[in-house]
């Protein structure tokens, strides 16, 4: 409350200082007025008393008789302009002395306006360069508070950005203790797993091998679905919990998508879909490698899952100063309008997949692309197919 009487006061002084420059030259003028008639009347009387000197009683009498009408009274007077004299002719005012005053004192008031409004400017400049290093701070992570040091118009603002701070702090540390606990949820879930499915693939082998007649591919492949998803688990606590090791190096586009399409090319040739990859030379991006290629085995595999036998999956890249730039597609159906909001979210399985995935791969290549400066998007074809996108940034 004190800031902002403080504040008014500072706001009111030009106001004042402006009302006395004003009755100031109000009462110059009036004196000036009044010095440069009381001269003009003395040097009259003088002149015409020297040259009647016998008249001078008469015009003493005169003078004392005479009181001074008030200027709506006189106005107009054109006595002395019957004999040919006109108002330029009795001198030219008060001087320059005058003119002057009023213009410092112009000069004055206007200076201590522009001053004052510097000196507001100046405060809200610092106030708001304050609330602006205190949000940078924030969003660094160092955090803080905020310390009021007045009260003014920016007060509430400073009140309300504090708390909202605060709220977001809060529900950040609640949702980063929340995605720890999930990653070591799943961590724990995938070590859980890993035993019985190590012991299962034992005693298959070992039926396999002492029961030749066996039909041990029943059970084997719904062991190494298993054994993929606690891999994929496993990969999915280490990235939620940070830990995921990666390597920061150039990589060459053509070797990542080569390497991907060879770790494929069983399935791919159980298929009957193979993998076009064209040679543009060397265009590198940096990150890992084997992660690279881990997710985009993921983005053919789908494409290979969504197309025909004899189709074929087409992969693409291209450069420019802000990113590199990847494309998977396939000549299938493309994606269910309805699944593409959601295709890259953990255990989604959409309206067209085919395998017996379990939602993680997109999900996967995602989380890989993004933890080296990147992100991927999904989408469908006008000629047909779906389309992967995946664009690795430079800085």
């Amino acid at each position: 409350m004190r800031e902002k009487i403080k504040q008014r006061w500072i706001i009111l002084i030009p106001v004042v200082l402006c009302l006395i420059s004003i009755m100031f030259l109000n009462f110059f003028w009036m004196h000036a007025y009044r010095q440069a008639a009381f001269a003009h009347v003395s040097a009259l009387c003088e002149t015409f008393v020297e040259e009647h000197p016998e008249a001078e009683e008469q015009v003493l009498s005169a003078v004392k008789e005479y009181d001074s009408p008030a200027i709506s009274e006189i106005s107009g007077n054109d006595f002395l302009a019957q004999y040919g004299y006109r108002s330029s002719d009795f001198g030219s005012g008060p001087g320059w002395r005058p003119a002057v005053w009023t213009l410092f004192l112009f000069l004055l008031t206007a200076g201590s306006f522009l001053l004052v409004i510097w000196g507001i400017k100046r405060r809200e400049r610092r106030r708001i360069a304050g609330l602006t290093g205190y949000l940078e701070q924030v969003n660094a992570g160092a955090g803080g508070t905020i310390i009021q040091e007045s009260e003014d118009e920016f007060s509430r603002l400073e009140d309300e950005m504090y708390k909202t701070v605060t709220e977001l702090s809060q529900t950040r540390e609640l949702a980063v203790a929340a995605r720890k606990n999930f990653a070591d949820n799943l961590a724990n879930i995938a070590h859980q797993m890993k035993t019985p499915i190590t012991a299962a693939s034992l005693s298959l082998q070992l039926m396999e091998k002492n029961i030749p007649e066996v039909c041990g591919a029943q059970v084997r492949q719904p062991l190494e679905r298993l054994g993929r998803l606690e891999e994929s688990l496993l990969t999915l606590s280490r990235i939620d919990a940070g830990t995921l090791p990666l390597n920061r190096e150039k990589v060459d586009v053509y070797t990542a998508l080569s390497l991907a399409a060879e770790n494929l090319e069983d399935l791919l040739a159980e298929n009957h879909v193979s993998v076009d990859i064209p040679e543009k030379g060397c265009v590198e991006f940096t990150g890992d490698l084997e992660w690279t290629m881990e997710a985009l085995m993921n983005l053919i595999k789908n494409c290979m899952e969504h197309s025909s036998a004899g189709g074929t999956v087409h992969c693409d890249y291209a450069w420019n100063p802000l990113y590199v730039e990847i494309t998977v597609r396939d000549e299938g159906e493309g994606f269910c309008p309805e699944d593409l909001p959601h295709l890259f979210e953990r255990f989604y399985r959409g309206r067209r997949a085919a395998g017996n995935g379990i939602g993680i791969g997109l999900s996967l290549s995602r989380s890989i692309f993004e933890l080296q400066n990147g992100n991927v998007t999904a989408r469908n074809l006008p000629e047909g197919g779906a389309c992967f996108e995946v664009r690795l940034y430079s800085h």
